[in-house]
């Protein structure tokens, strides 16, 4: 994000006859404006999620939202960037951003989140001139569905699936999978590999053929065995108890010690109220990956070194088993960069369009 204050040198200060007294008044006026700034940010992110929780708990689930989705992100990402307009006209973009050939950016967040999640990430990339677009994937955000009928990898990324291929034939996307859905980037890579640009791997579940998304996960969960044990009150019973469980949400003192050990509190409080249950159908699937599409993609990984989910050991294994064309890492960030270091991330992200 571009300065919005005019800085003057000491002999610039000197000349207009502004003491150190009136400088550090200005100082402090900066200060709170950008506080008061990123207050209203927060408020609004805040605000937006639980009228959208409230809002799901009022539709009816006919299968009529998720013709809705696609409207719903554009209207959610435009309202989200308004926080940052100066008021100003569009600002002329770098000669490296003018130069790209992909400007569109899709984002697909991981186990439990929703597109709310990219709320930072989408101001900045549109205040860059850029285009994302963040999805909810089935079950998850607004989308209605009951983790029962989230049963495989097919449905869970449907929303993307169908955004991939309605895309004109000769466009292209870089697509970024946080956490869990790294596995909906595969398994994306594998059926529209011709409209993937790159794929950036999030802290994100980058697995071999014939691998699960849970296997990711396995180390970090082993220690809260107790949570996966038939009769947790964190598994969810969509087809009777009688019955495998369908889905699971950690407690609120789990997530936090997991994915939020670096995030800003405001950040927490708006996960808490957005959160869904997560599908065990989909990070219980093996993927199945060709050499030709998902090896043959261009795929980049972000590591987070603070990360206590997916710990930075787990992720170096990943890199070192599945090969890819670029490593970047982001130091004191948890397991959820788009809020605990968003500047950093959106630095990563230019970089890695700028690619040839």
């Amino acid at each position: 994000m571009g300065n919005r204050f005019t800085c003057m040198s000491k002999k610039d200060v000197k000349n207009v006859g502004i003491g150190s007294k009136s400088k550090r008044g200005i100082g402090s006026m900066s200060k709170r404006k950008s506080s008061m700034e990123e207050e209203l940010l927060h408020k609004q992110a805040l605000a937006m999620a639980i009228q959208q929780h409230q809002l799901s708990q009022r539709f009816d689930n006919n299968g009529s939202l998720s013709r809705r989705i696609g409207s719903t992100s554009r209207r959610r990402a435009a309202s989200l960037s308004d926080p940052f307009s100066s008021g100003t006209a569009t600002k002329r973009l770098p000669e490296f951003l003018e130069s790209l050939k992909t400007k569109k950016f899709v984002l697909v967040h991981g186990e439990g989140f929703g597109a709310w999640c990219w709320y930072k990430t989408i101001a900045l990339l549109e205040e860059n001139g850029l285009s994302p677009v963040a999805l909810d994937l089935t079950g998850s955000g607004i989308n209605l569905a009951e983790t029962k009928d989230v049963t495989t990898l097919a449905v869970y990324s449907k929303p993307l699936l169908n955004y991939l291929e309605s895309l004109p034939e000769d466009d292209e996307v870089i697509l970024v999978g946080h956490s869990g859905g790294g596995a909906c980037v595969s398994y994306a890579l594998e059926r529209f590999g011709q409209k993937i640009s790159k794929a950036v791997y999030l802290c994100a579940a980058m697995i071999s053929d014939g691998q699960r998304a849970l296997d990711v996960f396995a180390d970090e969960l082993s220690e809260f065995s107790d949570l996966f044990s038939p009769g947790s009150k964190s598994l969810i019973y969509g087809n009777g108890e009688e019955n495998p469980p369908t889905g699971f949400m950690f407690e609120k003192h789990h997530l936090q010690g997991l994915y939020f050990n670096q995030s800003p509190s405001k950040d927490v409080a708006l996960a808490m109220v957005s959160m869904r249950p997560i599908p065990l159908g989909p990070m219980m699937e093996k993927l199945s990956l060709s050499g030709e599409k998902y090896a043959g993609g261009r795929r980049f990984y972000v590591q987070t070194l603070e990360d206590q989910a997916l710990s930075p050991d787990v992720q170096e294994r990943l890199v070192r088993e599945n090969p890819c064309e670029g490593v970047f890492k982001i130091k004191g960030s948890d397991h959820c960069p788009f809020f605990s270091k968003p500047q950093a991330l959106h630095k990563i992200l230019l970089e890695i369009a700028h690619i040839p």
